[in-house]
């Protein structure tokens, strides 16, 4: 078992333990998408004559062996040997003798670890944006369906204007739209190669970088070899960043779901099987998910904050305070995945009580309406609501299926303008369509055979 910086000399056990930290076991997660990077770098060693053809292949096939096996759980990787670059070189060796010894020529553990985050990066973005246009699917589809239930409009959590079921639950759309304006941003921003700058200034030998680019199925090649090393951490603080902003949106969703849904309002029942109990309280049915999405966005939000303060101050060049980003990053990724899921199986679900909302009128919900009339017949606003703030006792009750039918303005409750969402929908559904294609392309053309 060798690492990959040996050099004969023997490291103290406690600072290797230290420096080692958990990256052995999170890179588990960066197998996959490091042998991928690989075969694309074997493929352009053997084009510029530092293997031949047939090295190249036998290199590739047992990286996806590797790739087998980490699917399988059989591929392990041990502490002494630090992450899965060194676990999977080790393994190639074992297999394949000198051959494997020389994969990592003209790279350095930098690039290599930067290329199978992009991958790994491109691979959950793709599953982000998927479930984050589900749920724009469902929240959409709900605001259609309940276009005409009117709810009471809310300011500081105090009864303030009549209003409806879809522009509430189409408000939160939106903004999941464009939260997934930033994750393709970010996509984009993550779909370039930064292999061959090796460790942050290239190497004396003529390797085709672009050529490993395109294998790749990447947009783009990260030209400048020391930026190239400069993005990780910056990318991948990118991603959490739009993923923050969804979580953001989930929580506030979450905050009003269980505010609503409490007996003093009524407005929605969330199903049993979303609820959890209590372990004394026989009668208790309690929003666990929703409450834990609340939670979990804070999980998200520090994660950034711990990415950008590990970024603030480093000098250029490798450092290994880098090291340090990888954990943040996935950790912020897979909670918002599962966030995102744990919505959409409670908006699938979601129970609507028409009465109870419409039990949450009063008169008093109708004063901006009354003074906008005083206004139409020519009296000033200013007047208008002074009037109406004196006779708020002479307010009589309305129809509030008529006070939101009013509204005809764009985006207002008498004209949502949903087809607008649904046309953002199906052009992000589409990038999302040619991205994965092209990724996984890519992917199976590198080895010859479907893996994604």
């Amino acid at each position: 078992m060798t690492r990959l910086w040996d050099k004969g000399y023997k490291i103290d056990k406690e600072l290797h333990r230290f420096t080692v930290g958990d990256d052995y076991l999170l890179d588990l997660q960066l197998v996959e998408p490091d042998c991928i990077a690989s075969a694309a770098h074997a493929c352009m060693l053997a084009k510029i004559g530092i293997l031949e053809p047939d090295q190249a292949d036998k290199l590739i096939a047992e990286l996806a062996g590797i790739i087998d096996d980490a699917r399988a759980g059989k591929f392990t990787i041990q502490l002494q040997q630090e992450d899965c670059h060194t676990a999977i070189e080790n393994r190639l060796t074992d297999k394949l003798g000198d051959l494997g010894k020389r994969i990592h020529t003209a790279r350095s553990r930098n690039d290599q670890v930067i290329a199978a985050l992009r991958i790994f990066g491109k691979a959950q973005m793709l599953l982000l944006i998927q479930n984050s246009l589900e749920l724009a699917t469902i929240l959409l589809n709900f605001a259609d369906k309940h276009r005409n239930v009117p709810m009471v409009g809310r300011t500081h959590m105090q009864r303030a204007m009549p209003s409806s079921l879809a522009l509430w639950s189409a408000a939160f759309m939106e903004s999941l739209l464009d939260d997934v304006d930033l994750q393709l941003c970010a996509f984009k921003l993550n779909d370039q190669c930064p292999l061959g700058s090796a460790a942050s200034y290239g190497v004396p030998l003529p390797i085709d970088r672009q050529y490993t680019s395109d294998l790749l199925g990447f947009a783009r090649l990260t030209n400048n070899v020391l930026y190239a090393n400069h993005t990780r951490g910056k990318i991948e603080s990118i991603i959490l960043s739009a993923a923050a902003q969804v979580c953001v949106d989930l929580s506030r969703l979450s905050q009003d779901l269980i505010i609503f849904s409490m007996p003093e309002f009524g407005y929605f029942s969330i199903p049993e099987e979303l609820c959890t109990g209590s372990s004394i309280m026989p009668q208790k049915r309690n929003p666990c998910g929703l409450e834990l999405v609340r939670a979990k966005t804070s999980t998200v939000t520090a994660a950034l904050t711990e990415m950008l303060s590990i970024l603030t101050g480093l000098p250029s060049g490798y450092n290994r305070d880098l090291q340090q980003t990888k954990a943040p990053f996935m950790r912020g990724l897979d909670t918002t995945i599962g966030c995102v899921r744990a919505i959409k199986l409670t908006f699938e679900k979601l129970k609507v009580n028409e009465p109870a909302l419409l039990a949450g009128f009063d008169p008093t919900v109708f004063a901006t309406d009354a003074a906008l009339e005083l206004v139409a017949e020519g009296m000033p606003f200013r007047d208008a609501y002074q009037q109406t703030a004196k006779d708020l006792d002479k307010l009589t009750d309305r129809d509030p299926a008529a006070a939101i039918a009013s509204r005809t303005h764009v985006g207002s409750t008498g004209k949502l303008n949903l087809k607008q969402s649904d046309q953002r929908i199906v052009k992000a559904h589409k990038f999302l369509t040619d991205a994965g294609q092209t990724f996984s392309r890519a992917v199976n053309s590198l080895f010859a055979r479907d893996l994604l």
